[in-house]
């Protein structure tokens, strides 16, 4: 899955695809390097990030979709806590809601996925962007949130959204420190053991330079984002959601290809 943000705020890449030419560009260079779906987000939900009017993110991305649905774009997801922001951009071409607040940010958010008929990814998140990050606190962060998303799953399901349309995401670096990031990644085979496709969205993520120094600057994160895709890809996830597309099919290709070797 790769990630196209059309935000001036992002913490990676913001203001770099604003517009619907650069956006649309990008959007083809992702898709020429083997993504097999386009996330595409309209606000920023980095720690501290402030809330975007529907309006405003309706506006940002829904070009986008209509234009790339019309060229035949692989899957495109919408990244939106926002059912209207969900409803607009299903009927632009989108097939999969991509929701870091697990369809809990409105009262209708399940309600609207079920009658969009759409994939839905049900995202952990400790707190809300603003403050996410100030003091996340987990007795046993892999138990608490596997029960979190089995139970977000369940009220999904209950409002109708087929179980076979719902994929998992354990949020890696949204409301998590450091030790509670590499918790999880140390067992997301727990996450995969749920019963649904989970998403891994690690990529460029602060957690990387707390672990190397070195890469303070985000986009000096891609050997990290590999590293962490190789251990979703190990664990058994079914996507992974990266800045580096090309860098991490290649890694995952090779990884591949020397599992494949392994003598029986």
């Amino acid at each position: 899955m790769g990630v196209l943000n059309l935000t001036p705020d992002s913490f990676s890449d913001g203001g770099r695809y604003e517009g619907l030419e650069p956006a649309l560009a990008q959007a083809r260079r992702l898709i020429g390097q083997g993504a097999d779906i386009l996330d595409i987000g309209g606000e920023s939900t980095r720690p501290g990030a402030s809330p975007v009017p529907a309006e405003a993110e309706i506006g940002r991305v829904v070009p986008v979709i209509t234009a790339l649905a019309a060229e035949a774009a692989p899957p495109l997801s919408v990244d939106t806590m926002k059912p209207q922001v969900a409803r607009a951009a299903v009927a632009a071409g989108a097939t999969i809601w991509n929701d870091v607040t697990a369809l809990s940010h409105a009262p209708d958010s399940a309600d609207v996925a079920a009658e969009l008929g759409c994939q839905v990814v049900l995202m952990h998140m400790q707190g809300e962007p603003r403050t996410m990050q100030a003091a996340p606190h987990y007795e046993d962060v892999t138990a608490e949130v596997c029960a979190f998303l089995v139970d977000r799953a369940a009220a999904a399901m209950a409002a109708g959204v087929a179980r076979e349309k719902i994929w998992l995401d354990p949020g890696i670096g949204f409301g998590k420190s450091l030790d509670h990031n590499l918790a999880l990644l140390a067992h997301l085979d727990a996450v995969c053991a749920l019963g649904f496709p989970v998403l891994l969205g690690a990529s460029r993520k602060r957690f990387i330079a707390a672990i190397h120094p070195g890469a303070e600057a985000p986009d000096a994160r891609a050997p990290g984002s590999i590293a962490a895709a190789l251990a979703g890809a190990q664990a058994g996830v079914a996507a992974v959601r990266v800045h580096d597309v090309g860098e991490t099919i290649q890694a995952l290709d090779v990884w591949s290809a020397i599992k494949a070797a392994r003598r029986p």
